[in-house]
């Protein structure tokens, strides 16, 4: 049994909460990005300890979902599976580590699974609750990092993020300021836009890739012409595994990658809920609990 500190609200949220997962139990608290203190051990638990701090993201132990076939961190209590529990180290705060339980290992693990090695060129399209890890993450690992959204507003907010360029979709074309770099090794694609993201690919390096890490039910137009270069387009969910995120908060800690976040009580849940699905948020709703 966990005593939860915190936990972050992500897009995730919405097949439960709308009713979008054929097969989910009501009632059901939602939260997959759960950064608790261990309460109480079950009589068959060795290796843990009362006392440790501990993180659950999406995969919830013994093949289950959290916040969706058992119940999440939206809640002062939360009973958890030792298989999907990493220890979160003392330098990091429990709201600082919440969004990497599923924010910061999906664009970790799309990174550290991609093409790209240290020096090519990446792109990260848009600058949101993923794009803004993803962009910390591609400059610690030491890509060449390019922000990719719209206006000179985003522009701000990217360069406080320190990646090596911007691209202004609203005054240049994508494609051929990413051919002036040199064309991008990898593309991550973390704002769910199929126009936006169909036209990076023009942009792509010889043998390059778009990884989509968030997406929508837009179709998306490519020609077959453009892939006549050895280039891919394809999704990336993380496992989100125990294993994927110990290493991912390894690395943030390491590198000090550290998400933006705005803090909400419990008690305003449903309106941090509904910021982050209007975008209204800098950059991830985290609910502070204990």
């Amino acid at each position: 049994m966990l005593r939860v500190e915190a936990c972050g609200v992500c897009h995730g949220e919405n097949v439960a909460i709308e009713g979008h997962w054929p097969g989910v139990q009501y009632p059901r608290i939602p939260g997959h990005e759960v950064i608790g203190v261990i309460e109480k051990l079950g009589p068959e638990v060795s290796g843990w300890a009362v006392g440790q701090r501990v993180g659950v993201g999406w995969g919830g132990g013994h093949g289950q979902v959290t916040g969706l076939t058992v119940d999440g961190g939206y809640a002062e209590y939360m009973a958890a599976f030792t298989d999907a529990l990493v220890v979160i180290p003392e330098g990091l705060s429990a709201v600082q580590a919440a969004p990497l339980m599923c924010a910061g290992v999906t664009t970790f693990t799309a990174l550290r699974q991609s093409k790209a090695r240290m020096g090519d060129v990446v792109a990260i399209q848009g600058i949101g609750g993923l794009g803004h890890l993803a962009i910390q993450y591609a400059r610690r690992a030491g890509f060449r990092t390019v922000a990719i959204s719209r206006g000179r507003q985003k522009e701000a907010l990217a360069r406080q993020l320190g990646p090596t360029n911007y691209i202004d979709t609203e005054t240049q074309d994508v494609g051929q300021a990413l051919k002036a770099l040199g064309g991008a090794k990898v593309v991550i694609a973390t704002a769910p836009n199929a126009k936006a993201i169909a036209a990076v690919v023009g942009g792509l390096a010889m043998d390059g890739e778009v990884v989509i890490v968030a997406g929508s039910g837009e179709k998306m137009e490519l020609s077959p012409v453009q892939l006549l270069s050895r280039l891919s387009v394809r999704g990336w969910v993380a496992e989100e595994g125990a294993r994927d995120i110990d290493a991912t908060v390894r690395f943030s800690v390491l590198t000090g990658v550290e998400p933006l976040i705005e803090l909400f009580p419990l008690e305003q849940a449903t309106e941090a809920y509904a910021r982050m699905m209007k975008a209204d948020v800098r950059f991830r709703s985290v609910l502070k609990i204990s």
